[in-house]
């Protein structure tokens, strides 16, 4: 403990002392200023200017100080940092600069991990520890500060943190709130955290910071970046080829410095740093990710020792901004991300590799130059980093919302309603996770969470993970079952896919890249225990599990019931999930040939591992029917299903897991599902599954060219209008049909005729008579307008084709619909060729009749063409025939 004051309380932090040689050291007066008018203030400063280590010390004073001039007990200062490495990083760094053992004033606390008391001055955190803090106790005694760091990197938890303690604030006007960012959304964030008072944005207290000389240089790769698969091996060996050489370069020349080596994730990092050992002697090559175990972790984020090895820490983007590494001078940057991404088509979530941001880009290469005249090498090219996009994707926007959304119900805000977030949560993701905690009894009414949602919100995995955990201990055991939640929280990639090979595997011990699995299994023994009481459930007994992969398979269903899979018979590697879609194993999986699988992680892929199915499975245990059944019974179902196929109706009894048809066996239909199988192929295909004979379809053209003209009370026969009046007029065939009688048995043309209006129906022949008399007696088929999509009226008109020499002498153009519409003719010539059309009979007579008589009277010589029309006999007959002749 640092030693008393005069007051005999403990001393503050020594800020001269800790901010020596830090650039936010000259910021600190405005930021104390700020925060005693107003208790909110937005800081805004580059990574490695010192935020991190200066603000939570000296917001720890402030507090103190006004703690001590309001006669009460100071209280601590809590601080978000995104990633656990990075809260071990900062307490450690901020406890040895303060010369205090850590766990003393300065502590921190991570998911199952804890250094320090009730004494504590500083306490730095993950966002969803002080998440679940808040659940626990909403007005957050204790704490006289909160700091939220790294706010413009948008991970979910610290968008809810904000949005939770902007509410929080509103009861506590004595908690000082400070939101710091790397980037310019300083402003955006100043708004979330207006005075309720007045309104006005919290002050932002900018610190920027003039890096020294940056010199860069592309270096693209020949090889792709990303294929089907993820990041190519090919580009891999090129970022660590390139860190070698660039490495080595420096060296040579003299300049002692170490290096930075940036790779979207684990598994990337771990291939890189590999090669670079391969590759380099007298060099330290460390790795920096969420998965490496916390000694090398603290190797990497501490400074190299005086005669140290010159050292390449290769990492994540978790050194991008939140951790500094101290030393380095040179940054070899893949160009690449790892973000959560939500694939609502085929209902699965996951990381995916993308191309990083150029604001992530441009704070990457900062880390050469923070400290001196550094050097970045960007393994891509410049057209690839225009195009990659200006800031990072809000993970709200494209993850998926199961935990947030519990969260939030929690809280008592349902889909963060009233929080002051960053960005409101997409409709369709809040809306798919909400149906997700219904299903598993997590919320209910309005959204709001249920007792047994309560206790999944404290159990650190995804909901869904926790309610397996609690069904699974009573089936197989909490050590089992935690076992695998363990696993499966850690979205690990297993060899083939064999997620259960690899379980056995981490049980072991050959697995050291899942680092602190067997402290997260601990844990949620631990939470089993405590609340998955035995349950007699009757299904139980007659569930058989065999192996421990099966275990780990009966947990995986119970928590992903709609990706429970079962192969598709004939399609090599192909699965049909109980969501409906489907996904391929990777090549030379050992899961291949296995009837079930229950899947932990399917991802979007377009590459031959997906077995041509547009999704690839990463991680699965082969399971029974019995399991799988037993695991997703709330979504088996045993019903009749009736299809209208092929003019008829059919019915099988199906059982069901989701998509997945268990057994099927043709069955009759009954009056009432055959009548909804008629209706939904109605519905879904319109009246062309009954079809329209030519009766029907003249009847139908002539009714619509009465109703375009008239109006009501002449029904609409555009094809919604109809099957929205199926009962006025089609009811005794749908009956019929519904019965098993086929679609040749019904003529659409007499059911239309019930919707005919009385007493107007008695003139539709007047109106729109079916045929017309032309001059030679002939009665001419009339060829009403056709029909556009859906039944529309195209606007046409009613047209008579018919022998020119049948219509001689006729003057006066025929209309109909009480005069409404003018007939229009086809004139056709003796083979039936139209040699003219019009309206005006009258004026073709009068002229372009002479023109057609001159071409056609030597190409036709048996049929009349008088020089007078008027004059001449309306006929359908030869010139021969005309005359009496044989």
């Amino acid at each position: 403990m640092k030693p008393p004051n005069a007051a005999g309380e403990p001393s503050g932090f020594d800020l001269e002392r800790i901010g020596a040689g830090l650039v936010f050291a000259r910021a600190l007066g405005e930021l104390e200023t700020v925060l005693a008018a107003r208790g909110t203030a937005v800081v805004q400063a580059p990574p490695g200017t010192g935020k991190t280590t200066l603000v939570p010390p000296l917001v720890a004073n402030f507090a103190s100080r006004r703690a001590r001039h309001d006669g009460r007990r100071a209280q601590r200062v809590v601080v978000t940092q995104p990633r656990r490495v990075a809260v071990r990083a900062a307490a450690h760094r901020l406890a040895a600069l303060d010369g205090t053992p850590l766990g003393s004033r300065v502590g921190y606390s991570v998911r199952g991990e804890r250094r320090g008391g009730r004494d504590l001055v500083v306490e730095f955190v993950t966002p969803g520890v002080l998440v679940r803090r808040l659940l626990a106790d909403p007005a957050l005694d204790g704490a006289a500060a909160v700091i939220l760091d790294e706010v413009h990197e948008r991970g979910l938890e610290t968008d809810l943190a904000l949005g939770m303690l902007a509410e929080v604030r509103q009861l506590r006007d004595d908690l000082v709130l400070v939101a710091m960012s790397a980037t310019v959304d300083a402003p955006r964030f100043a708004t979330l955290l207006a005075d309720d008072d007045d309104g006005a944005p919290a002050a932002v207290v900018d610190c920027p910071s003039a890096l020294f000389p940056l010199e860069m240089r592309w270096a693209p790769s020949s090889a792709a970046r990303l294929d089907e698969r993820g990041v190519t091996r090919a580009f891999l060996d090129h970022v660590a080829d390139t860190a070698a050489a660039e490495h080595s370069a420096a060296l040579a020349a003299g300049r002692d410095v170490d290096a930075l080596v940036f790779a979207p994730g684990a598994r990337e990092v771990r291939h890189v740093a590999d090669r670079l050992r391969a590759r380099l002697t007298g060099v330290d090559v460390l790795e920096l990710h969420g998965q490496a175990p916390p000694s090398e972790q603290d190797r990497a984020v501490s400074g190299r020792a005086p005669g140290a090895s010159p050292r390449i820490v290769v990492s994540t983007s978790l050194a991008e901004s939140s951790l500094t590494v101290p030393g380095v001078r040179l940054v070899v940057d893949s160009g690449l991300a790892r973000e959560p991404r939500r694939d609502a088509a085929r209902g699965m979530s996951g990381l995916v590799t993308v191309s990083c941001s150029r604001a992530s880009a441009e704070q990457r290469a900062g880390r050469a130059a923070r400290q001196g005249p550094g050097r970045v090498v960007r393994c891509y090219d410049e057209r690839a980093y225009a195009s990659a996009p200006a800031q990072v994707t809000p993970e709200i926007a494209v993850a998926d919302l199961t935990e947030a959304t519990l969260l939030l119900a929690c809280w008592g805000a349902p889909g963060g309603r009233g929080l002051a977030l960053p960005d409101r949560p997409p409709s369709s993701a809040l809306a798919d996770a909400e149906r997700t905690l219904e299903g598993i009894g997590a919320i209910g009414d309005g959204g709001l969470a249920t007792e047994l949602g309560r206790v999944l919100a404290r159990i650190p995995a995804d909901p869904r993970l926790g309610r397996a955990l609690l069904d699974a201990a009573a089936v197989i055991g909490p050590r089992a079952a935690a076992e695998a939640v363990a696993l499966v929280a850690r979205d690990p990639r297993a060899p083939g896919a064999d997620l259960g090979r690899f379980l056995a595997s981490v049980r072991a011990g050959r697995e050291p890249s899942v680092g602190s699995w067997e402290d997260d299994a601990r844990r949620f023994e631990r939470i089993a225990r405590e609340y998955a009481a035995a349950r007699a459930d009757e299904s139980i007994a007659a569930l058989t599990i065999r192996t421990d992969a099966e275990k780990a398979g009966l947990v995986v269903a119970l928590a992903f019931p709609r990706t429970v899979a079962r192969r598709v018979p004939g399609a090599d590697g192909q699965y049909l999930l109980a969501s409906g879609t489907r996904a391929g194993l990777p090549a030379g999986s050992p899961l291949a040939g296995q009837e079930w699988l229950a899947i932990a992680d399917a991802e979007r892929s377009q590459g031959r591992d997906a077995a041509g199915t547009g999704a690839v499975i990463r991680a699965a245990v082969a399971i029974s029917q019995d399991i799988a059944e037993f695991a997703a019974s709330h979504i088996v179902t045993d019903d009749v299903r009736a299809e209208f196929v092929d003019g008829r109706v059919a019915a099988r009894r199906e059982r069901r897991l989701g998509a997945i048809v268990l057994s099927s066996a043709p069955v009759r239909a009954s009056p009432a599902e055959g009548r909804v199988a008629v209706r939904r192929a109605l519905a879904e295909s319109g009246l062309g599954v009954i079809g329209w004979s030519a009766a029907a379809d003249a009847l139908r053209r002539r009714l619509s060219l009465v109703r375009r003209e008239m109006g009501d009370p002449w029904p609409d026969m555009a094809e919604a209008a109809l099957l929205a009046r199926l009962d006025e007029w089609l009811a005794p065939e749908i009956e019929a049909l519904a019965a098993g009688a086929s679609v040749r048995s019904v003529d659409l043309a007499a059911p239309l005729r019930r919707l005919l209006p009385w007493p107007e129906a008695a003139r539709l022949d007047e109106l729109a008579p079916e045929r017309l008399e032309v001059p030679s007696g002939s009665r001419v088929r009339i060829d009403y307008p056709a029909l556009g999509p859906g039944g529309a009226d195209d606007g046409g008109r009613p047209i008579v084709a018919v022998k020119l020499q049948e219509c001689f002498g006729w003057a006066e153009t025929p209309s109909i619909v009480d005069g409404r519409v003018r007939i229009l003719f086809h004139l056709l010539s003796p083979a039936g060729r139209p040699l003219a059309v019009t309206d005006d009979l009258a004026s073709f007579w009068s002229g372009p009749y002479a023109q057609v008589r001159a071409e056609m009277r030597g190409r036709y010589p048996k049929h009349p063409w008088p020089e007078d029309p008027w004059a001449a006999v309306a006929t359908g007959a030869t010139k021969r025939r005309l005359e009496g002749g044989a």
